[in-house]
């Protein structure tokens, strides 16, 4: 029997311009990072202030922030081997940022993660730091803004509270016409929920006076008082079905999930057209990859799944997946051959390649 796969650790991409807040933002995940570790990496030079400390960019050095956190500064041509330090099992890392330059052109980083080698990390995401205050001006001299925002899964207006309602709608419709289908959320002072970006965790050998936060706890955050609750700024979706998905159906779902639309995670249970797996899924802006691992035994067999985005239509959403679930009219050879699309982006150990959607280039 192959034994499981050892969990991916998901690595997310922070860019933005200079003063866009990508520091602050960090800095804000760190101090709420939800019970996980986590691994920064600054691409070239950058400054992690976490309690009194402040980590400045040494190239080439691994520092740890005290609370099971490490930080990196690298250049990018090193990453893949700083990635391989970080993804060792003695790390015990959940979570893995890597904070650009704010000169650096995102879709590269993006591209080395997507042609890395390492077994062990899987693309998390492009989170694009905009400042909302200085965007119209910093679109005017810096036009390959709208080039990263095509390529961002998540675009974070940042310094919300220092424009007003109507100038920050004129912000959104330029993120759209950029050509951009990236979720868009509002946040003041860096602060987004953490839970955007990576899953609550709790190690068992941790005990209750450091589990992670809770929805409840981000709500009495005292550094919040500038706004509106954090997950305000993006709707959840669940949904679970007890009967098998139509593979051919659910790719369909997936090959045309609307913008706005930025992480999907969760479980598929494929029925009789694979009995020996559940699919594990991972959705993230344009990406998407499953990894199917054997069923626990005697355990329920569930299509089980989460979707996280902004301004997404949550009936709309749930009825379309209700219509992807298997009918008794379904014929096994439909059955299998809507595998084959499944498959399309399950990552073979031996390739170099990342499944990535065709049209995502």
């Amino acid at each position: 029997m192959t034994p499981p796969r050892a969990p991916q650790i998901p690595v997310v991409v922070l860019a933005g311009f200079l003063g866009s807040g990508k520091t602050t933002l960090l800095n804000h995940l760190l101090r709420n990072r939800a019970g996980n570790r986590i691994g920064v990496i600054v691409n070239d030079f950058g400054s992690i202030e976490i309690d009194a400390m402040t980590v400045a960019g040494q190239v080439g050095s691994t520092v740890s922030l005290g609370n099971g956190c490490l930080c990196c500064a690298v250049d990018a041509s090193e990453l893949d081997t700083f990635l391989e330090t970080l993804t060792r099992p003695a790390a015990r890392l959940d979570v893995i940022v890597i904070e650009a330059s704010g000169l650096a052109e995102p879709q590269e980083l993006v591209r080395m993660l997507l042609a890395s080698e390492n077994p062990r990390v899987r693309y998390g995401g492009l989170v694009e730091v905009v400042d909302a205050a200085e965007f119209m001006t910093t679109r005017e001299r810096h036009p390959e803004i709208d080039r990263h925002l095509t390529v961002a899964d998540l675009v974070v207006l940042n310094k919300t509270d220092r424009v007003a309602e109507a100038d920050l709608d004129t912000v959104r419709e330029a993120v759209v016409a950029s050509g951009s289908g990236a979720a868009v959320i509002s946040a003041a002072y860096g602060r987004i929920d953490p839970e955007l970006l990576f899953d609550p965790a709790l190690r068992p050998d941790e005990d209750e006076a450091v589990r992670q936060l809770t929805f409840e706890d981000l709500l009495q955050e005292t550094e919040d008082d500038h706004g509106s609750h954090l997950h305000a700024a993006y709707e959840s979706v669940s949904f679970t079905a007890d009967v098998p998905m139509n593979p051919r159906r659910f790719m369909a779902f997936l090959d045309s999930r609307p913008g706005g639309l930025y992480r999907i995670k969760g479980f598929a249970d494929f029925g009789a057209a694979d009995l020996g797996n559940r699919y594990t899924l991972h959705a993230v802006g344009r990406f998407l990859r499953f990894v199917p691992q054997p069923w626990a035994r005697d355990g329920p067999r569930l299509t089980q799944l989460v979707l996280i985005g902004s301004g997404i239509d949550a009936e709309a959403l749930h009825k379309e997946l209700t219509d992807c679930r298997e009918t008794p009219q379904d014929a096994t050879e439909e059955l299998e051959r809507g595998m084959w699309g499944v498959l399309r982006y399950v990552r073979q150990p031996e390739d170099a390649e990342t499944v990535r959607e065709p049209d995502s280039e």
